[in-house]
């Protein structure tokens, strides 16, 4: 798995977007015993920090020890600098398993031989995602141009998963049909500047040319986006769920 968060963790603690209550609730209803809940790929821990109201242990792992540092903390979470492929959980011990915007980095063969040997028979796997926001002005096409032609040849390959909506991903499992979601936010122009600041592509970019293409591009941006403007941006969630 690719390390590409480390480097601005606190940024993506602060700016990137949560999931919706009904994304929970949906997987919640789906599982039948809250004892113990494993978030792959946890980041900043916002998914285990939701799952720890509700099940009895969260167990989140992440290879960014960084990003760990910058997580949510509570009693029954339990954080581990780990990849995903080498856990060591006994077997069917999870009720829930869930990867949130990561899967499209892990090597799916043996993720899955991992989840189908620690996720217990009755128990839920999802995987949820989000692409680009969507603000119904001249904001989305500046940043259209951004993501597609100023930082897009930067994007790791496997980006091509989240712009297919996870659709294309392998998922060995019995699916579950699952809602649509959506959730919203009211930005200011720095939260737009702070969330492109934490893509991977600008850091590829960063690395490669020692510039910050955010930076350079700010001022296209603010044309379309006036100063102490706050505008409601929309991330179209994208998720799949199912059982062994």
């Amino acid at each position: 798995m690719k390390d590409n968060f480390s480097a601005r963790s606190d940024k993506y603690a602060r700016f990137r977007p949560n999931y919706p209550a009904e994304l929970y609730t949906f997987l919640l209803s789906l599982v039948n015993t809250k004892e113990n809940a494993w978030d792959c790929g946890t980041g900043n821990g916002q998914i285990a920090k939701e799952l720890s109201k509700h099940f009895t242990t969260v167990y989140a792992t992440d290879i960014s020890e960084s990003q760990i540092m910058n997580a949510f903390g509570a009693e029954n979470i339990f954080y581990k600098v780990e990849a995903v492929e080498n856990v060591a959980f006994p077997p069917h011990f999870f009720d829930l398993i869930i990867v949130g915007q990561a899967i499209h980095w892990f090597d799916f063969d043996r993720f899955y031989k991992v989840v189908k040997r620690t996720l217990k028979e009755d128990g839920i796997f999802a995987i949820a995602g989000y692409g680009l926001f969507r603000a119904g002005d001249e904001t989305d096409k500046a940043v259209d141009h951004f993501y597609n032609n100023v930082t897009g040849p930067y994007w790791d390959k496997e980006r091509q998963y989240v712009d297919e909506a996870y659709a294309t991903i392998p998922f060995p499992f019995k699916e579950i049909q699952t809602p649509e979601l959506s959730v919203s936010y009211q930005w200011d122009f720095e939260h737009l500047i702070g969330y492109l600041e934490t893509w991977s592509a600008v850091q590829h970019y960063i690395k490669a040319t020692g510039k910050d293409p955010v930076e350079e591009f700010r001022s296209e941006l603010q044309k379309t986006w006036p100063a102490n403007t706050i505008k409601t941006v929309t991330f179209n969630i994208f998720m799949r769920a199912g059982t062994l």
